[in-house]
This record gives structure tokens, C-alpha cells and sequence, in this order.
């Protein structure tokens, strides 16, 4: 495996660097130095190069690391800070206690690393539909980047609302180009282009098994949009979209919930997409993933720790809590002991990287750890939440029960259509735990107020239903940029 760099020279990103850093074998790209739109048409080694710089994209510290670690689970119920009283984490003690501001460095973080992912799949996509390579791959890679960009925007607008709309290489010398990255477009309009890109995906993506392992497929698409048309409440296209997933045979339950997060269950049968990390010299993983969480004095920085409430939250006998949950003491699954004398009461286990029976060059910092971003058990979730919402209860309790009966648990029973729902969306919380959904959840169901002030949590609505819009970009924009309110 070979470290690659893909330069390529457009507009205002002129001499970017993309790094084309291996992710598992399928990035194994050979390098072939500064790659030139005229070089690309002819090599479609290097047309796939650009794309695979989008992937290497999720690796960074800005999209999956601390700071996302932060906004999804720090600031839900789902999570404390951890770590020692005295670290703060920059500004993870804010999330955590909801006295963040526009100036907490995770939301500039978010910002950044997301719109430099929209930035190499902008540049592949302005590439790709003139290569001379043959079109099924130029179609497949139009897909890809598509699939991609519809991800980012994705983690903006859950996070931020309306942002800058960009898709095409900015035009340094072109007015209309630089005032589209200081000017808001309408939540709305984001999840109309999210919808475009991920409807473009559908059409051009192969199905799983017929393409490289970890590389975005039709399935993918077709869970994402579903997932998507969810936070819009577009049910019947979540009850479409979900029922071709199930129905399309590529996807299943895996007997043992607690292996899903191992590297023995990394692209199993259960996986729909995930971000891929190789812990072995020179490549890498996603950075710090692991070691924010790890235990504190032993593994890690012990941040975002299970919390009390999330633990409540599990019915008597459900394995997923064992699955989920490490506490200090315990002896793992590889015989590694956590110390007794751990300095937080849990710690996240689906982070946990064995030193001993996995993957391991000795650096915590970039370990072999992927990311699940979508699993079949949130498509059997999303079916049954959208099958309620539609008044076909029958059929939301066949998919919930799935998932429960997985989980060790006893079948549901029918009940109103507000008992189902609230069924519903506990099972998402206890199955997708410490996954990065519970804030967005709350928010999407209209009771992150109500939930977290329960807790004690300061949180204010509408001002909280929303993350402030980073202070840095307002001042880049001139004071273009408009704040949400309250902020």
C-alpha cells in the first residue's frame, strides 16, 4: 500500500492537495505524482484516484474525530464529557453542558472538514463526466462522488440548518462563485440537492457484491435518501426506500450484536457503508477516533462516556448493553482487563481497539477502528418508524421485533400508534447508541428540549435546535453570513 497525492489544479482550490492515503485494498492506487484534467482523461487509475481522495476525506480529524464525537453524543443524553473534571476538552465541557457559543472550536471544526469533503467532490465531479474512461466506471464514480458530497451536506444542515450551497469548482476571479460561500440557502434547498445527488447515486451505483468492498453502492444510497426523507417526514419514500433495501436480498442481521464494532465484523453482512481505516503503517485511520475515547490513564483521553441515563435505557437482558458499555474492572472479550482504578464510572466499548487480537501497529492515533455510518438494523428501524407513522402498525412491528429479538429481547406488542412510536425511537436509541445519531434524533422528533431538560440540561428552543453557526466563518464572510438565532 502506497501513500498517494492528487493535485489537482481548478479554480479557487488551485494546488490543493488531495490525499489519496489508502483505505483497505481497494484505495490501493499506484502513485502517479501531480495529475493534470488532460492526464486524467487517459488513465482511469487516476480517475478513480479523485475519487478515493473524497473517501480519504472521512479519515480527518474535522469530519469523524472529536469535535463530531462531540456534537452527536457529548451534547445528547446518550453521553457525559468524561475524562478528568479539569479537562475540558477545548470545548467539550460546553457541549456537554450546553453553554457552548460560536466561537466553540468543534463547530468551525465540523464546518471546515466538511466542506473540504464538498471540495474534492466537487472537483471530481466537475472531472469525471469528461473523461474518455469507459462509462459503466465513469458512471460507478459519478455515483460515488455524488453519494459522498450528499453526505456531507447531510452532517451540515442536521447540524447547522441552511448553509452555503456550492456545487461546482468556486472561480476565484468570478463574483457570483465567491459570494455563493458567504451567502445561507435554505435548509430546504439543501435536502432538495442532497435528494439530487442521492437520486443520481441510486441510478449509477451497483449493488453490494459487485463492487470493491467499502466503496459506496446502490444500497447505500437507497439507505442514506431513506434516512434523509426520514428527517423530512417524507414517510411513504422512507416506506418505498426501505422496503427495496429489505427486499433486495444484500443485506441481513448478524446472529451477535457484539461483534458488529470488531474488526471481525467490519463490511459484514450487516453493513451498509462505513468509513474505512487501515491501522498499519504508512495509512491510516480515523485520526484519534479511538484514543478520545479509550480508557482514561490506560488506552485513551477517556472522553464521551456512556451516561447513566443511556443505561437506564436498556430493558433487563438486553446484550446490547454489554455490547456497549465497558466498565471499569471488567475483563474483555480479548482477556484485556479495564484498570479498576478507571476514573470514569463507563466507557464506550464500540471504540475499543484490541491491542492483543486485532489489528494493532502500536499507535493509537490511527488505529484499524472503521466507522459504521449505516447498518441494516437502522433500515429495519426507519421501516418500522415510517410503517407506524402511516398507520401500518402490523408491519412496524415485524421489522422493531427483528431488531429486538436480536437483542435477546421479547417481541413487542401492539399498542397505539404514540405507544408504538415511542417504542420505536427507544429502540433506536439503545441499538444505534454511542453511533452519532441520539442529538439529531431529538431534534428530528421534536423533544430534545423536553428530554434533556429533564436532565437538568439548560437546552432552549429554538436556539438549541440548531448549533450556532461558527463565529470564524461569519467573520471570513464579512458579517455575510447570518447567525441562527439566538447565538
Amino acid at each position: 500500500m502506497k501513500v498517494n497525492k492528487y493535485i489537482l489544479r481548478a479554480g479557487l482550490f488551485t494546488g490543493l492537495a488531495l490525499s489519496g492515503v489508502a483505505c483497505k485494498d481497494y484505495l490501493d492506487v499506484a502513485p502517479q505524482g501531480e495529475l493534470t484534467p488532460d492526464y486524467l482523461s487517459s488513465d482511469p487509475k487516476s480517475a478513480e484516484g479523485i475519487v478515493t481522495a473524497i473517501y480519504n476525506k472521512m479519515l480527518d480529524w474535522n469530519i469523524h474525530s472529536f469535535s463530531w464525537i462531540g456534537i452527536t453524543s457529548i451534547a445528547s443524553d446518550d453521553a457525559d464529557k468524561g475524562s478528568d473534571p479539569g479537562d475540558s476538552g477545548s470545548d467539550k465541557n460546553e457541549l456537554d453542558g450546553f453553554t457552548f457559543s460560536a466561537t466553540s472550536g468543534s463547530f468551525n471544526d465540523i464546518w471546515q472538514g466538511n466542506y473540504q469533503g464538498i471540495a474534492r467532490a466537487n472537483q471530481a465531479l466537475t472531472y469525471l463526466p469528461t473523461l474518455t474512461i469507459d462509462e459503466a466506471s465513469k458512471n460507478r464514480l459519478i455515483g460515488e462522488a455524488t453519494f459522498l458530497r450528499a453526505y456531507f451536506y447531510f452532517n451540515l444542515v442536521r447540524t447547522f440548518g441552511g448553509v452555503p450551497l456550492i456545487t461546482t469548482v468556486p472561480n476565484p476571479t468570478n463574483e457570483a462563485d465567491l459570494q455563493a460561500g458567504r451567502t445561507r440557502t435554505t435548509a430546504e434547498a439543501i435536502y432538495a440537492q442532497i435528494e439530487a445527488d442521492l437520486n443520481t447515486a441510486v441510478t449509477n451505483l451497483p449493488e453490494k457484491g459487485s463492487i470493491a468492498t467499502g466503496r459506496a453502492t446502490k444500497g447505500a444510497a437507497q439507505a442514506l435518501l431513506a434516512k434523509v426523507s426520514m428527517y423530512q417526514k417524507k414517510w411513504d419514500k422512507v416506506l418505498e426506500l426501505t422496503n427495496a433495501v429489505i427486499t433486495g436480498g444484500k443485506y441481513s442481521l448478524v446472529d451477535d450484536y457484539s461483534t458488529i464494532w470488531r474488526e471481525v465484523g467490519e463490511n459484514n453482512a450487516e453493513s451498509i457503508f462505513e468509513v474505512q481505516a487501515q491501522g498499519t503503517t504508512p495509512n491510516k485511520g480515523i485520526n484519534n477516533y479511538s484514543a478520545t475515547q479509550g480508557v482514561r490513564g490506560q488506552w485513551g483521553w477517556g472522553f464521551n462516556t456512556p451516561s447513566a441515563d443511556l443505561e437506564k435505557a436498556y430493558e433487563p437482558g438486553d446484550k446490547r448493553k454489554a455490547a456497549t458499555i465497558m466498565y471499569p474492572g471488567e475483563v474483555l472479550w480479548d482477556g484485556q482487563q479495564v484498570l479498576a482504578t478507571a476514573p470514569n464510572p463507563r466507557y464506550n466499548k464500540k471504540a475499543y481497539v484490541s491491542r492483543v487480537a486485532e489489528t494493532y501497529n502500536g499507535n493509537d492515533e490511527q488505529t484499524n477502528k472503521n466507522m459504521r455510518i449505516l447498518r441494516f438494523a437502522e433500515v429495519l428501524l426507519m421501516h418500522a418508524e415510517a410503517s407506524n407513522e402511516l398507520g401500518q402498525s402490523g408491519n412496524a412491528l415485524i421489522s422493531l421485533n427483528k431488531v429486538r429479538v436480536r437483542a435477546g429481547l421479547q417481541a413487542a406488542q401492539a399498542g397505539s400508534q404514540s405507544d408504538l412510536r415511542l417504542k420505536i425511537w427507544n429502540e433506536r436509541r439503545v441499538e444505534l447508541a454511542m453511533e452519532h445519531d441520539r442529538m439529531f434524533d431529538l431534534r428530528r422528533q421534536g423533544r430534545a428540549a423536553t428530554v434533556l431538560r429533564a436532565l437538568g440540561l439548560p437546552y432552549v428552543s429554538p436556539k438549541h435546535d440548531l448549533f450556532p453557526i461558527p463565529q470564524t466563518q461569519i467573520d471570513l464572510s464579512g458579517g455575510q453570513l447570518k447567525q441562527n438565532p439566538g447565538y
